[in-house]
């Protein structure tokens, strides 16, 4: 497939040859860019939405204050990482042992209401609405909108798109809205927009390490926040790509795109969405060494693009990263606090 760019008064052809690569493109979308088996039981111990689980885990700590919309997750030594990476690339690999404080992370990814109540409070302006776009997806467009945007792919993945407009207000496309999407996750939200929020909140977003020790609900060395197998019961437990990707999403999980925040509970630390849904900025650098004025920063959880054949990345090791400037239609966030 080729696709012509212009820049100024130069043409520029771009020649790109994609397929099951296992990138789906979200770690290219950068603003400067041209984007054993376990049963379901675990989740079943305690009654739904109730914020003890973890007491039965760990009766030995010291139990902190309940905070409302967050659940505690309890410190110590714990594994991350893996030594069977799927993606050397994403430096999944080496699985090491890290020590972390006790630590409250929001049940749930922030919400597009909450993210509302943020800007109401604070006037404040996302770097998408200030730039002036963000990347959508090609499902998000119609057939004569991508023909007409073919120059504003990104040539890695091309189907992927700039779009001028877009922005957490209207997350799937210019003419769209919030309506009925309220209580969907924020996206189109950059790092810095991410932690403004957290910071207006009194919060802070999650280290790399806290978000995976979340993720994983106490259990070591599980591809799932509940265990190995994808489909326990045959049911659905997370929101990503069914079908042939690019194209062709059957949506047998109920959503073609974002689903509620509150939609799918994965662990017993009452975790919701964690893998799956949208990506989740962390406040870790994706290069301890990079000083460039918008460093990568790591995100984790993959997103409602992802499918085995192409982005296996809805594991709780799994890792990507994008540009602290950089905003999509699939990434957004969560906050951390200190207990």
């Amino acid at each position: 497939m080729t696709t012509l760019t212009l820049h100024g008064n130069w043409i520029i052809l771009i020649i790109f040859v994609y397929g099951t690569n296992g990138d789906c493109g979200c770690n290219k979308l950068e603003r400067d860019a041209a984007v054993v088996e376990e049963s379901d039981q675990v989740c079943q111990r305690q009654a739904r939405n109730t914020n003890k689980h973890y007491r039965d885990y760990y009766a030995d700590v010291e139990v902190e204050p309940e905070i409302e919309g967050m659940s505690l997750i309890p410190g110590g030594s714990v594994h991350i990482g893996t030594d069977i990476p799927h993606f050397q690339a994403d430096r999944e690999s080496p699985e090491r042992l890290v020590k972390l404080k006790d630590f409250y992370l929001d049940k749930h990814e922030v919400s597009n209401a909450k993210f509302e109540e943020f800007v109401s409070a604070t006037k404040y302006t996302t770097e998408a609405e200030r730039f002036g776009d963000s990347f959508l997806f090609k499902t998000l467009l119609s057939a004569a909108e991508q023909k007409r945007l073919e120059d504003y792919r990104v040539a890695s993945a091309p189907w992927w798109y700039k779009v001028s407009g877009v922005g957490w207000r209207n997350p799937n496309g210019v003419d769209s809205s919030l309506n009925g999407l309220e209580q969907h996750p924020v996206v189109h939200v950059s790092w810095r927009d991410a932690v403004a929020y957290c910071t207006w909140a009194g919060k802070r977003l999650p280290s790399e390490a806290e978000w995976e020790a979340a993720c994983r609900g106490g259990k070591q060395r599980k591809l799932f926040p509940w265990g190995n197998k994808l489909m326990p019961k045959d049911q659905h437990w997370l929101n990503i790509w069914q079908g042939d990707f690019p194209d062709g999403n059957t949506a047998d999980d109920g959503y073609e795109g974002t689903c509620p925040v509150d939609r799918y509970r994965q662990n017993v630390y009452d975790l919701y969405n964690m893998v799956g849904n949208v990506w989740e900025w962390t406040a870790d650098l994706w290069d301890t060494s990079d000083v460039s004025e918008s460093p990568n920063r790591v995100k984790k959880g993959g997103s409602y693009l992802c499918h085995k054949s192409y982005c296996f990345r809805y594991r709780c090791a799994a890792r990507s990263q994008n540009t602290e400037d950089s905003s999509a239609g699939n990434l957004g966030f969560r906050c951390a606090k200190d207990a």
